[in-house]
Parts: C-alpha cells; structure tokens; sequence
C-alpha cells in the first residue's frame, strides 16, 4: 500500500506557472506507474498525465500536451507536475495516482486502473 500527498497548488494569473508536487510513502515508489488527474467544479475527473516506473515514457491529455510536463525522481518518492502556460480552464482540484498493476498504455488515461489517489490540491487560475 501507498501514501500519496500532493503539494505545490495554488492561485496563479492566466499565462503563469506551478509545479505541482506528489510525494508517496509505503511501499517502493518505483513500483507504481504514476498518474495525475484534475476535476473541476461539477465536471468528471480528468486525466492529465501518467509515467512509466521508469520515468523515460509519459502520456499526456490533449488539453494539456505541450505545456505540462509529467516527472518523477524515484530517490525521493516525488512525481511533478510542471503546469506552464496556464489557462483560466486549467482551474481544478488536482489529484495523484498510482497504479501498481499495468504498465504505461492507452489504459492508463482511465481512473479506474489506479489504485491508489491523494487528496488533491487546488490550482485556480485567474484570467
């Protein structure tokens, strides 16, 4: 079993930057393909991003493709989410995940191959 807490959200100007940090406790890191997903408000959750255990393959959802950047140092337990080029759309509740079972494919777009969630951490952008 896994621990997830994410941090770094916040409120930002349209255009701006965060990183958004997800570190994990438990059982060995580099056992889970990681994942993050967002919800806004009175929407279904989204998929965002996910990385192999490895780090060296990602997926990214269209929306945000070419200005987020998924990563994981597996020394420190950590995935990020680099969110450059913000939009007033981007505004949700932001969630890691980990998924103990599959390998990075296709699947890995959907919440239900995950295993594991944190509790989410708010980014808002203001236009």
């Amino acid at each position: 079993q896994v621990q997830l807490v994410e941090s770094g959200g916040g409120l930002v100007q349209a255009g701006g930057s965060l990183r958004l940090s997800c570190t994990a406790s438990g059982r060995t890191f580099s056992s889970y393909l990681m994942g993050w997903f967002r919800q806004a408000p009175g929407k279904e959750r989204d998929f965002v991003a996910a990385i192999s255990r490895g780090g060296s393959t990602t997926y990214y959802g269209d929306s945000v493709l070419g200005r987020f950047t998924i990563s994981r140092d597996n020394a420190k337990n950590t995935v990020y989410l680099q969110m450059n080029s913000l939009k007033p759309e981007d505004t949700a509740v932001y969630s890691c995940a980990a998924d103990e079972a599959h390998y990075l494919s296709t699947g890995s777009k959907s919440e239900a191959s995950y295993d594991y969630w944190g509790q989410g951490t708010q980014v808002t952008v203001s236009s």
